[in-house]
């Protein structure tokens, strides 16, 4: 038997194979970057500064889209889902450390550990939700399949 070549470096890479990782953290890059750049247009394109609240609306609105990414990708897996987000939250929120530090007032608006609760307890909600929803149709699956099945028997019966 032939054993699989493996390529020097490979094993950094097994963490892709989980698929609620994955996606997690390239939500996480998408979320990052989003940000990034809205902070950088807030702050650095003065030709934008009399559209301040639209700017915003639309750079928050794109950053609620990206966010959904983990949701509507596991919304039949409430635990993938919640860790999905959870990694991409990570990573957003380390994010905002590295800038915390170059931009100082940003502290003062929300800090870093605010954020982080922030998105956990988003996703927890939205995963809970989510869960609680599931169950519910299944229940209601269950009752409807034993309710054809009674009549099913039911119609056999009389046929004797």
């Amino acid at each position: 038997m032939a054993a699989r070549p493996q390529l020097p470096g490979m094993r950094w890479l097994f963490w892709l194979r989980n698929h609620a990782l994955r996606v997690g953290v390239l939500t996480g890059i998408y979320l990052s970057c989003m940000f990034m750049v809205w902070l950088l247009v807030a702050n650095h394109v003065t030709a934008l500064e009399p559209y301040a609240g639209l700017r915003n609306v639309v750079a928050g609105a794109a950053m609620i889209a990206l966010a959904a990414i983990p949701v509507l990708r596991f919304r039949q897996e409430p635990a993938k889902m919640f860790a999905s987000g959870l990694a991409a939250w990570t990573l957003l929120t380390f994010t905002y450390l590295a800038a915390e530090m170059h931009y100082t007032l940003l502290a003062s608006r929300m800090g870093a550990v605010q954020l982080f609760v922030l998105g956990g307890m988003s996703y927890g909600f939205v995963a809970v939700f989510s869960w609680v929803f599931l169950m519910c149709a299944e229940a209601r699956q269950r009752h409807i399949a034993q309710i054809h099945q009674m009549a099913a028997s039911g119609s056999r019966t009389r046929a004797r």
